[in-house]
């Protein structure tokens, strides 16, 4: 019983955090390059313009999960400031590269410890946070994707209409709606907490906190589905046109992404994912496009973790120092972002 104190207190080392670091940023890598011929392949049917813009997507969807991770943490009693939530959020994001989904967990509990939160509570907030984010995701894929798969078929007769090829989800959307509900997740917080032998949360999750981050959940499946659907376009869009290839690439994703998430034993869900987009994408674009979107997807939202982690680092030094200082004079921590 007295491992896992001896395990937190060991990733308090520096030495440790920046093994850590080195690590997911190295595996990081490895999952980009490890396709480095067929990445260059696809990337010679992109142009500039194409590649900068659905960068910035993707981007924006990093950083909006972001914001609604920190709307939880917010709500449940602990309002980080933006450098603050950047640091702690992007950095710890780094983890999902190594396989496994609790360095995710561990390493912004940890980070989050800087800025004394308590562990409990940052554990809590990515739960609730993910909660949220595989809630929109489906509801995205129930609302949208029907849109873009009216009336097609996978070429053996199949019928491909939006409830034909989602209708398992009709019960699984609601029954994750129910769990979001506070009477219903609060009380379930509680067990988890209990079954870990930690205290139990000083705030309950509120409908206004949740609210808060399903709206920034919901902007940032829009940042990544548009992000797919600038890729795709690049390369030919088929006959769907531009509404219809528009919501297969949101819905697309989104439904990818769930996919991805369930195989929790694959780095970022990789492979899982690249083969459900892929599929949808491909009805779209044709097997050809799809390659070239799903690899190039795949890369872009790859750096845009690397480039927030880092630049969360570099900016979120300076208000480090001063916590700690308040810290260790008795004061207050304070991030003023």
């Amino acid at each position: 019983m007295r491992l896992l104190p001896r395990v937190l207190a060991a990733l308090r080392s520096p030495v440790v955090r920046v093994g850590f670091l080195l690590l997911a940023l190295a595996l990081a890598v490895v999952y980009v390059v490890r396709d480095a011929d067929a990445i260059a392949a696809a990337w010679s049917r992109l142009d500039p313009g194409t590649v900068v813009l659905a960068l910035v997507l993707s981007l924006g969807n990093v950083a909006l999960s972001g914001a609604s991770w920190r709307a939880v943490l917010a709500d449940l009693g602990s309002r980080l400031g933006w450098r603050a939530a950047a640091r702690v959020f992007f950095v710890g994001q780094l983890g999902r590269y190594i396989p496994g989904t609790v360095f995710q967990f561990v390493a912004q509990a940890e980070l989050a410890r800087d800025y004394d939160v308590p562990r409990r509570r940052t554990a809590s907030a990515l739960v609730v946070a993910l909660l949220v984010s595989m809630t929109t995701a489906l509801m995205l894929v129930t609302g949208v994707l029907p849109v873009a798969l009216a009336g097609r078929g996978d070429g053996s007769g199949a019928d491909l209409t939006g409830w034909a090829w989602t209708g398992w989800l009709r019960w699984l959307t609601p029954f994750l709606l129910v769990l979001l509900v506070p009477r219903v997740l609060n009380p379930l917080l509680g067990v988890l907490l209990r079954l870990a032998r930690r205290d139990p949360l000083e705030h309950p999750v509120t409908w206004r906190g949740l609210l808060a981050a399903a709206l920034w959940a919901l902007a940032s499946w829009g940042s990544v589905g548009l992000q797919v659907f600038v890729l795709a376009s690049a390369v030919g869009g088929g006959d769907l046109g531009a509404g219809r290839l528009l919501a297969l690439a949101v819905g697309g994703y989104a439904l990818a992404w769930a996919v991805g998430f369930l195989v929790v034993l694959a780095p970022a869900g990789a492979g899982a994912r690249e083969v459900a987009l892929a599929a949808l994408v491909g009805l779209g674009t044709g097997s050809g496009g799809a390659a070239v979107v799903v690899l190039a997807s795949r890369v872009l939202l790859t750096v845009a973790d690397v480039l927030l982690a880092l630049a969360a680092l570099l900016t979120a030094r300076g208000a480090l120092a001063r916590i700690r200082t308040a810290s260790a004079a008795g004061g207050a921590p304070h991030d003023p972002a």
